[in-house]
């Protein structure tokens, strides 16, 4: 299985029975996936093809005017009278003739041009539009394993090679296919016998181009595949750069780049390589099929066989014929390429969602938010790790989770917006479960906050207003003071059109988390999530996070995932969970009193984690 099998530890459905050579099959792979986004332009791809027909025609027409001057002139010269006015008028006439025919076939071209280059790009526009949108619609556990340099790149780089199949190589190569017909037709009319040099030029093209097709799509694939993984490497590098940096490890990171970098340097040579040597080999072959026609067209002139205005617009069609066949070689190395990048797009465009709203999703109409855990068991990578957890959150309760590491709080807290689904049990929010209602209707009920707030590139007004994009700045503000965020953004250079870079790297820790409480405040969702909401930040930062989580969570269903005794405590009830199961539940004043170890836990320092607790019978 090779590495585009599995994207991100996904593994893909295996494809049936491929036809032998692989390369058309991945060609017909490609011309699939771009189906959809292409059909919408069909007028414009019959306008273009109507054009390109028209200009193939006028193409084939633009050899006679020298045709007939040459067999004139050459008439005229055994005469006596030589050149007459009548004659200098018909050699105006052909000049005008010549002139009309070119700057039909210019104007033809354009509009064919044009036409093809409309539809690829909105083609790939759609395509792009259309993989993204799948690509946010997989699972947390899907990005969480795969390399998202890798994945950019098929969204942005092998979407627009995939042109090439459709438009920029594809469409021109059909062009010249069909001027290849035309041309060989009219030139076995007009001498069958040298037309035959051209047919056999033709069949050593197809037998050449065919076997250097499949290799240069093999070695394109290849390349495609180590460019992925440049991407990937610097992408790390960079994500990373304070650890990078603070560690001295830029020698480290600039060898292991450069090393990728001389892979994918060596596999796109070579699929270059093998593209050149085929246009190459067809310059050759068109050489000698020239030669060829120009020493049997020279005698059979001489023999009386044809006159020098037909050799001439017999050599004329053969230029015009060799052209077609240098181009093919061209495009053929191009189309193979593109093909491989379609392959990239496939695989990732035939990763399944695990998490998907229901055909007919069901909307709640007056939300409670009274969430209920029943017998619900959930595992990653096919280990189990809640064992059967039954929970009931009444409406406007604050829960806090609390327990060891790795005990499964997170995992508890992600089933609410179904980041992941049970493999058995069920998650319920006011009765109906979730797997039956709206996804997007679910989400719109939550609101999330993780351990790091991530903001996105933009002005702090802008992030606050992600929530609730139609609210006003009025309300934006007053979020934000509720969120105890207002006089630090006041304080900043433009206030709230300060902007705060990528994932919000100009603000502190505690400062992009009151801001994201702000935007949790405009949205005004009925329950709330917090997972590790203060982990990371001073004990001051952290107060002031706790105070503005207060006011965020008041009359609010709220789950907290913390390891935190300060956020515990805040709580109106505690739910110790451990090796995913329920051990302790109760008020934090009943586990302080009834609990020793809970005792003890809660009065480490904040930012110290939890002991590892022994099973405990009873719950408090």
């Amino acid at each position: 299985m090779s590495s585009d099998d599995v994207i991100g530890g996904v593994t893909r459905a295996a494809p049936g029975p491929q036809p032998s050579g692989g390369e058309p099959s991945a060609l017909r792979q490609t011309l699939r996936l771009i189906r959809p986004d292409a059909v919408p332009h069909w007028r414009l791809m019959l306008g273009g093809t109507a054009a390109l027909l028209a200009e193939v025609c006028f193409r084939a027409l633009e050899p006679w005017p020298m045709k007939m001057v040459v067999d004139f002139v050459v008439d005229s010269l055994g005469t006596r009278t030589g050149i007459t006015s009548t004659g200098v008028w018909l050699l105006l006439a052909l000049g005008a003739a010549q002139v009309a025919v070119v700057a039909a076939r210019a104007l033809f071209n354009y509009m064919a041009t044009l036409a093809f280059t409309l539809v690829g790009s909105r083609t790939s526009a759609s395509l792009r539009a259309r993989a993204f949108r799948h690509v946010q619609g997989l699972s947390q556990q899907f990005h969480a394993r795969n390399r998202s340099a890798d994945t950019v790149q098929r969204l942005v780089s092998d979407v627009n090679r995939m042109q090439e199949v459709a438009v920029t190589a594809g469409l021109p190569l059909a062009a010249n296919v069909l001027t290849l017909l035309v041309m060989l037709v009219v030139m076995v009319v007009l001498d069958p016998l040298l037309a035959t040099v051209v047919l056999l030029a033709v069949g050593a093209f197809a037998l050449t181009s065919s076997g250097s097709s499949k290799r240069i799509t093999a070695a394109s694939r290849r390349s495609r595949r180590s460019e992925g993984n440049l991407a990937n490497t610097a992408q790390e590098a960079l994500g990373a750069i304070k650890v990078v940096q603070a560690y001295g490890l830029e020698p480290l990171l600039q060898e292991r780049f450069s090393g990728v970098n001389k892979v994918s340097l060596r596999e796109g040579v070579q699929s270059r390589r093998i593209a050149a040597r085929l246009e190459r080999r067809t310059d050759v072959i068109v050489g000698v099929a020239a030669a060829v026609v120009m020493i049997g067209g020279g005698l059979r002139v001489l023999q009386g066989a044809m006159t020098p205005g037909d050799l001439v617009l017999f050599t004329t069609y053969l230029r015009t014929t060799m052209k077609p066949l240098r181009d093919m070689a061209k495009y053929t190395g191009r189309i193979s390429r593109a093909t491989a990048s379609g392959e990239r797009v496939a695989a990732l465009m035939a990763i399944k969602p695990e998490i998907v709203s229901p055909r007919q999703g069901f909307m709640l109409r007056n939300v409670r938010g009274m969430l209920r855990f029943d017998e619900v068991r959930a595992a990653y990578e096919g280990t189990e790790v809640l064992h059967g957890i039954s929970l009931t959150v009444r409406p406007g309760e604050h829960v806090a989770l609390v327990g060891p590491s790795g005990s499964g709080k997170s995992t508890l807290a992600s089933l609410v917006v179904r980041a992941m689904d049970p493999t058995a049990g069920t998650v319920s929010l006011d009765g109906q479960p979730l797997t039956e209602l709206s996804l997007s209707h679910l989400r719109a009920q939550v609101s999330v906050l993780h351990q790091e707030a991530v903001l996105l590139t933009g002005s702090i007004r802008e992030n606050i207003r992600l929530s609730r994009p139609d609210a006003s700045d009025w309300e934006v503000e007053q979020a934000a003071r509720a969120a105890f965020a207002h006089d630090f953004i006041c304080s900043l250079p433009e206030g709230y059109d300060t902007s705060v870079g990528e994932r919000g790297g100009t603000l502190s820790g505690g400062q992009r988390q009151r801001v994201a409480i702000a935007r949790a405040l405009l949205r005004d969702s009925r329950i709330v999530v917090l997972d590790e909401a203060t982990t990371g930040l001073d004990p001051d930062a952290a107060l002031v996070v706790l105070d503005a989580i207060d006011r965020l969570v008041e009359g609010r269903t709220t789950l907290t995932v913390t390891h935190d005794p300060q956020a515990a405590l805040r709580a109106d009830r505690v739910v110790w969970i451990q090796d995913g199961r329920i051990l302790m539940d109760g008020t934090p004043e009943r586990l302080l009193s009834s609990s020793r170890v809970f005792r003890s836990w809660a009065g480490t320092a904040p930012t110290a984690a939890p002991r590892p607790l022994a099973r405990v019978g009873a719950r408090a």
